[in-house]
């Protein structure tokens, strides 16, 4: 198989991934007949309007309420959709998640209510317990996201001090029948970590997330860590609240891996994994050498071979560069190639958000070390400063979809050519 534009191709395979989450393909198959009586449809996450889309597609008009991130909101019938900031929590996602409470605070064992739940939820669902304020919320947001944590570590903490995470949604909602529909951008698929399980079972502990406190040195007040530190553990009404809760996951990266494969030609396809998680370099760093030692076995007219992977990287924040784990992944590849021939990389968060940036990824082939001599551009200065998407900015290497209205978790793929 020829690829005569490597770049173009890893993008089109991006998309595939992509679009094997889209809500609209795939919420419709798990709704099930409308209920008879009172539907109330809620969610939160950044594909959490796009799935309410998809349930008024099938079912017509309905009663709900839906928080999203900024710019991610969807043209729905009955349901209101609010958008909010993320990563950061602000004022919009706490005050809309409070009017969310009140809506499912007086529901009846005749109702039924559907959680559209997606990636992105734990910051747009900000509702923090008596005696912590949305500052103070913030800034330990802030502070997971520049600690190198994996987000299962970050939520197991922010459910501590939250009124609706950690099954709290589902407690809220009861007596009503709850489905809870799934969009998964956690590794391993962990329903109680999907934006922090507002609707499952807390299987995490106060002890858990004291130690992750400590282990990342993360600095809290000391009402903050009291407060985690006693916090309870489990459903606070009793093993009653979920006998009539149900969850399923709808979409997840396992899926747009295989869909991202189905559609990538004649290619040997070696699907990594699709729960890597980690430091972004150090990973970048792995794959790269990967690479470079299979296309030591390859041989001129061989078939070209596909690494793919999924997962979530972190990066801790070493500069005060704008980088975020997908972009730092694609440079530290590239560096530790060395302009190695025949070997292309790509690296996008599918919901189109890199770290903080507007932007899902970048790319980078083997002519990418000469580019940024061009422009007096430091790879490995961008690198140390975490300065990732400035320097694929220069190279007009960036990846932007915008908003992709879905979020399952990291997507990438390094082409290896026989030289």
């Amino acid at each position: 198989m020829i690829i005569l534009d490597p770049k173009a191709y890893l993008i089109g395979l991006f998309h595939h991934a992509v679009s094997a989450a889209d809500p609209m393909k795939v919420v419709a198959a798990h709704l099930p007949p409308k209920p008879v009586g009172r539907l109330l449809i809620i969610g939160a996450g950044k594909a959490s309007a796009r799935m309410a889309e998809a349930v008024e597609a099938q079912y017509g008009p309905c009663e709900g309420y839906v928080i999203t991130r900024y710019g991610y909101a969807r043209p729905t019938q009955g349901i209101k959709v609010v958008e909010a900031a993320h990563p950061v929590p602000d004022a919009a996602g706490e005050s809309a998640t409070r009017h969310l409470l009140e809506l499912v605070s007086d529901l009846s064992s005749d109702d039924t209510v559907i959680a559209l739940i997606s990636g992105g939820g734990s910051a747009l669902l900000c509702a923090p317990i008596e005696g912590v304020t949305l500052d103070e919320k913030m800034s330990l947001n802030k502070a997971l996201l520049a600690s190198g944590a994996p987000i299962s570590e970050m939520n197991t903490i922010r459910k501590r001090l939250s009124r609706v995470k950690g099954g709290k949604l589902a407690e809220a909602v009861y007596p009503a029948r709850l489905i809870t529909l799934m969009i998964s951008d956690i590794p391993g698929d962990d329903p109680s970590l999907i934006a922090s399980g507002p609707s499952v079972a807390d299987t995490s502990t106060a002890k858990a997330a004291l130690e992750i406190i400590d282990r990342r040195n993360i600095d809290l007040p000391n009402h903050l860590r009291a407060a985690v530190k006693t916090s309870l553990d489990g459903p606070r009404k009793g093993a009653s609240v979920l006998e009539t809760a149900r969850s399923v996951i709808i979409a997840a990266p396992a899926r747009s891996l295989n869909e991202a494969a189905k559609n990538s030609g004649e290619v040997e396809v070696r699907i990594l994994g699709d729960a890597l998680e980690g430091e972004a370099r150090d990973l970048a760093a792995e794959h790269a050498n990967m690479a470079l030692s299979i296309q030591g076995t390859m041989s001129p007219g061989d078939t070209p071979i596909l690494l793919l992977s999924g997962g979530e990287c972190t990066v801790t924040k070493r500069g005060d560069g704008i980088g975020g784990p997908n972009a730092e992944y694609v440079l530290a590849a590239a560096v530790a190639l060395n302009g190695a021939k025949g070997i292309h990389v790509l690296a996008c968060d599918t919901d189109g958000v890199d770290g903080a940036a507007e932007v899902a990824g970048a790319y980078a082939g083997p002519e990418m070390l000469a580019k940024a001599d061009q422009t007096d551009t430091s790879a490995k200065a961008a690198l140390e400063t975490n300065d990732a998407h400035r320097f694929f900015k220069k190279l007009d290497d960036q990846i932007i979809t915008g908003p992709t209205m879905t979020n399952v978790n990291d997507f990438r793929a390094i082409l290896i050519l026989p030289n």
